[in-house]
């Protein structure tokens, strides 16, 4: 570390020609992953390019039409007090609240924690679920990219060397639809040993729209149109519920660590995800 360089640009072209002309640098975000790592000697950058200064890079903004663009370096805290996200969002405003702890939710940001792209981190799921994408700032200009595409594989996205992460960008759900997180864990603050996100939709008591997925069960997050549309059509009974989670569970690949074994994850997303739906169908009652 004594011999790594640190800059502290104040505009994305400046932190983008930075980052262009060392392939060993590495952008600094919140720090909570990245500090962590360097304290452990997992990685040696050879610059650290802070992205604390850049203006706006922290916004949340909402549009017309109802999607919300949140800036890369918008902390968690920032995403799971929003009042607008929380009534218009759950998922995502339930994700923020689930990482960690207080403490490492004030310094985290957003956009830090999907380039982690841990499969058991909370964002990843919540973002596949929700239908978000994520905007990726290069010397070529920007490009916008699915979350079902932006995780590849464990710890790695689709961002190309010399990009960052300016923002992340998450379409308003369906009229009427709506969403929730819910993580399993084996203590409060940790990564998910299986966690589950989905948005529904109902017509006259039948289900009109789902969205679902599964965290930490796979290299990345599980989402299978055979399992939405075991919902879509009827009235979210237990049956409906079990054909879903027999289509979710052929996309998973768990393995075994500290978290659970591969078995038990699989047992685990049935469960999860009937109260994930009980909890939905819940919020539909309420809100009709």
């Amino acid at each position: 570390m004594s011999d790594t360089a640190y800059h502290e640009p104040e505009t994305l072209d400046a932190a983008l020609a930075l980052l262009g002309a060392d392939d060993g640098a590495r952008c600094l975000a919140g720090g909570q992953t990245l500090v962590a790592m360097l304290n452990a000697n997992l990685v040696e950058p050879s610059a650290l390019i802070s992205l604390r200064r850049i203006k706006d890079l922290d916004s949340i903004g909402w549009q017309k039409d109802g999607s919300v663009r949140i800036g890369a370096m918008a902390t968690h805290a920032a995403v799971a007090r929003d009042a607008r996200m929380k009534a218009a969002m759950p998922l995502i405003a339930e994700a923020a609240a689930s990482i960690a702890h207080p403490a490492i939710r004030t310094m985290g940001t957003m956009g830090g924690a999907i380039c982690h792209a841990d499969p058991a981190a909370d964002y990843p799921t919540a973002l596949v679920a929700a239908g978000g994408a994520i905007e990726i700032a290069g010397k070529a200009g920007r490009r916008t990219v699915p979350a079902a595409e932006f995780f590849v594989d464990y710890f790695t996205t689709a961002v190309e060397p010399g990009e960052i992460v300016t923002a992340i960008r998450v379409p308003a759900m369906p009229k009427g639809a709506v969403g929730h997180y819910l993580k399993y864990a084996r203590v409060d603050g940790d990564y998910a040993t299986v966690a589950v996100a989905g948005v529904l939709a109902r017509e006259g008591g039948v289900c009109s729209h789902a969205a679902l997925a599964i965290g930490a069960c796979a290299s990345v997050p599980v989402r299978r149109a055979e399992a939405e549309m075991a919902l879509i059509g009827t009235r979210l009974d237990a049956k409906a519920i079990g054909k879903a989670a027999e289509a979710l569970l052929a996309g998973c690949d768990p393995v075994d660590d500290v978290r659970g074994s591969a078995e038990y994850r699989r047992r685990l997303v049935p469960r999860l995800l009937r109260r994930a739906v009980d909890t939905m169908v819940s919020r539909l009652e309420k809100a009709s």
